[in-house]
């Protein structure tokens, strides 16, 4: 069984404690940028304006009050 010395050790933890840093400040960057829900809105505005505006008019009952006036005018 091999035997490594203490420096080696040490620099083994030092070696690792930067590639954990490193890691770290990367995993960082992609949680902000995966939680910026401003910049995905204004990547795709006209997507929302356009659901927006359909749950408007379906929640409006919309769509109910469109048959209703189709069902009228057939009688």
């Amino acid at each position: 069984m091999a035997t490594r010395s203490p420096e080696e050790i040490r620099r083994s933890i030092e070696a690792n404690r930067t590639e954990l840093a490193q890691s770290l400040e990367r995993l960082r960057g992609e949680v902000a940028q995966a939680t910026d829900w401003r910049s995905a809105l204004a990547r795709n505005q006209q997507n929302v304006m356009i659901g927006a505006a359909v749950a408007g008019f379906v929640l409006a009952g919309g769509i109910g009050a469109t048959v209703g006036l189709f069902r009228r005018r057939r009688r």
